[in-house]
């Protein structure tokens, strides 16, 4: 005798497709920019005021150039010291870091994660069509990994 299951017949469940999060949809858009005549003060200054660590150097046209950060200070406060020299007086342009990491709006939220894992930068400038469109740190890629269900990991 055969055995016969008392459940029926199963309906095949469908897969919901999520969409990808992208670094466009997590990215800061608001950005602080700094220029390379501004002062070393002014921009330390602005890191306070603003409790941000670091920010786009753009020219006059807005073209990326550079970046500016804590660490990028605390070079210089350091070195400034052993020359006994001051360097509130000088410019964006003899501290921010020149060959600059980007990431492309279109980058995925895992992609990004790995970026930063493999890199020991907290922030990169966001791209999109060679125009500066953002800036992501690695708080916003906690964020929205915290932000997203279980389902969604892809």
């Amino acid at each position: 005798m055969a055995v016969k299951s008392f459940q029926g017949e199963r309906e095949e469940r469908k897969k919901i497709e999520q969409p990808t999060v992208l670094v466009k949809d997590i990215m800061t858009t608001n950005l602080i920019l700094f220029t390379i005549d501004q002062s070393i003060h002014e921009v330390m200054n602005s890191f306070i005021k603003n409790k941000i660590s670091g920010g786009p150097v753009v020219d006059d046209r807005g073209k990326l150039i550079g970046v500016i950060s804590e660490a990028d200070c605390m070079k210089e406060i350091s070195d400034s010291r052993y020359f006994n020299m001051p360097i509130l007086d000088k410019t964006v342009g003899h501290f921010m870091t020149k060959k600059v990491e980007t990431l492309p709006a279109s980058m995925t939220l895992f992609d990004a994660a790995s970026k930063f894992h493999d890199t020991s930068r907290r922030r990169f400038p966001v791209l999109e069509n060679s125009k500066l469109v953002g800036q992501i740190s690695r708080k916003d890629i906690v964020i929205a990994a915290i932000n997203m269900k279980s389902q969604n990991w892809r």
